[in-house]
């Protein structure tokens, strides 16, 4: 590996996580000379130990599923929510999805560094500790293409290195996004802040069932957030509490006995207190790690675009929805094998370079959309989300994400393009069927029996709520679970990366095939590929 960056790569990756490393991956195995720079030193510390059923398949497409499986994460099966006490926990199957479909529980800093070693073996130049400090333009203006970057190193040497295509996968910092672009919008209703440690000897979840593993997310008793339990394979857990920034800042306000405001570590373990399931878990011999204690701004946030003239923005440098539901990972691949596939079929010619750009906002958008109401569902039904709330909707990349939920609210199409607080609500209130704590094993399988087999599988077109009714006829167990499936439908084409290629997106499919990464024009006819 070269000790100091070249002058010039025909695509340069700037941060190297999850988004980064696998954009890096996917377009190196294209055939294309990818540079990337990362300003830590792999492994670094990263929060977010919890993934979804995704992984295993995105990580097979780039030929690395293998060494995670040898690695020895924690395998798991699923996740469980305690959303409202007083009634019975849910627990999301994701083995329910087929086989092949479990995940795991991650210490992160291993993981990111096997993604990041694993663009090294394909052949990515990457550098680590290597800062980008700012990012010239054809025409000097800050929305124009990007063709060259400034970077500096630990040993402090510094350099350009000129492209023709940019990824900006630098995670909250958002180069682009926040010094150039200036487009970020930041959503007030999950302004939340989360505080955490790591714990040894805590119970499993479930121990002995096939639920053992599963992430355990608990409400907080005073409705002010939620918490996170993940066991992880190295023999510890983690453990941490989400709330709105106001809700944390309040707690942290009221003084001790002695006059003095908590620490850090003082107001975590007081947020126990509002977490029943957790302290079971603990029990008499869970001990937490001294010194171990985190906090952060999980604020969640979007932006008007995620790309440009021969730029693509990715991960959490494009957007976050929130902690809740695990989606940042997802949406850090998925972003990852848009800008691969717009790049690569702008490269090819298969579509204007405008065109590839508006696939990529869409298809971020509507990833960040899709979660975005799973998350609020959640949220409501903790009663941490009173009313739906406009002005933290991304509008533009709404429609598109509420196709795919309007079989499952109204039956029909609806083709009215206005976005309003009606369709919002009932948006959350169909993603709360995601997590009805009456649904279990036992009820899919008497509904099985009474509606056949196609009635709750993936792979089923959804029903809508009218059409349900009319199946189930006054069936209360057959309607919760048909409905609680077509939520889950809606994200049937997020669990594997080749299923990105199933629908169209304005006019065009990706081509989700190694070798062939790109952009299909669908014939309107036959929904074949014309060019």
């Amino acid at each position: 590996m070269q000790s100091l960056p070249p002058n010039r790569t025909t695509i340069l990756c700037i941060g190297g996580g999850p988004a980064g490393s696998y954009a890096a991956s996917l377009l190196k195995r294209e055939g294309h000379e990818v540079v990337l720079l990362e300003s830590a030193k792999f492994p670094r510390y990263h929060v977010g130990e919890s993934l979804l059923p995704s992984m295993r398949n995105y990580l097979r497409f780039i030929g690395l599923e293998d060494d995670f499986v040898e690695h020895g994460f924690l395998n798991k099966p699923g996740a469980s929510f305690k959303l409202v006490h007083g009634i019975p926990d849910t627990w999301t199957d994701f083995t329910a999805l087929g086989p092949g479909y479990g995940t795991w529980n991650v210490i992160r800093s291993e993981m990111d560094e096997l993604l990041l070693r694993h663009a090294q073996k394909q052949g990515v130049m990457v550098f680590e500790e290597t800062r980008v400090e700012s990012i010239e333009f054809e025409a000097g203006a800050d929305s124009s293409r990007p063709i060259s970057a400034n970077w500096t190193n630990k040993n402090g040497d510094n350099g350009k290195i000129a492209f023709d295509w940019l990824i900006d996968a630098t995670g909250r910092a958002g180069i682009m996004s926040t010094k150039y672009l200036k487009n970020r919008e930041m959503r007030e209703s999950l302004r939340n802040t989360a505080v955490w440690g790591y714990w040894k000897d805590v119970k499993r979840y479930a121990e002995g069932t096939k639920k053992a593993n599963s992430g355990w997310f608990e409400a907080l008793t005073d409705e002010t957030g939620w918490s996170w339990t993940i066991p992880l394979h190295d023999g510890t857990t983690s453990i941490g509490f989400v709330m709105h920034q106001s809700a944390s800042n309040a707690k942290k306000a009221i003084a001790r006995p002695d006059g003095t405001k908590p620490s850090l570590t003082e107001h975590y373990l007081d947020q126990f207190q509002f977490v029943p399931g957790v302290r079971d878990l603990v029990g008499k011999t869970g001990c937490m790690i001294p010194g171990s204690t985190k906090s952060a701004a999980d604020y969640s946030y979007w932006a008007s675009r995620y790309s440009g003239d021969h730029f693509r923005i990715i991960g959490d440098a494009a957007n976050f929805v929130d902690p809740f539901f695990s989606s940042g990972v997802h949406i850090a691949l998925t972003g990852a094998l848009s800008a691969a596939l717009t790049i690569c079929a702008s490269i090819k010619g298969q579509v204007a370079e405008e065109i590839a750009r508006e696939w990529h906002d869409a298809k971020v958008g509507i990833a960040h959309t899709r979660f975005l109401f799973v998350v609020l569902g959640a949220y409501q039904q903790m009663h941490l989300q009173k009313q739906p709330i406009l002005s933290d909707v991304n509008a533009e990349n709404f429609d598109e994400a509420f196709k795919m939920f309007r079989p499952v609210i109204f039956g029909t199409a609806d083709s009215s393009k206005q976005l309003t607080d009606t369709k919002v609500q009932d948006m959350m209130d169909t993603c709360q069927s995601f997590f009805d704590p009456y649904v279990d094993e036992e009820n899919v399988k008497a509904v099985r029996q009474r509606y056949g087999v196609d009635a709750v599988k993936m792979e089923s077109p959804v029903l809508g709520r009218q059409k349900i009714k009319s199946l189930v006829k006054g069936d209360i167990e057959g309607e919760r679970v048909l409905n609680k499936f077509d939520a889950l439908k809606v994200f049937s084409d997020d669990v594997e990366a080749t299923y990105m290629g199933r629908h169209p997106l304005l006019g065009y499919v990706a081509k989700v095939r190694q070798g062939e990464l790109g952009l299909g024009k669908v014939d309107d006819v036959n929904g074949h590929f014309t060019k």
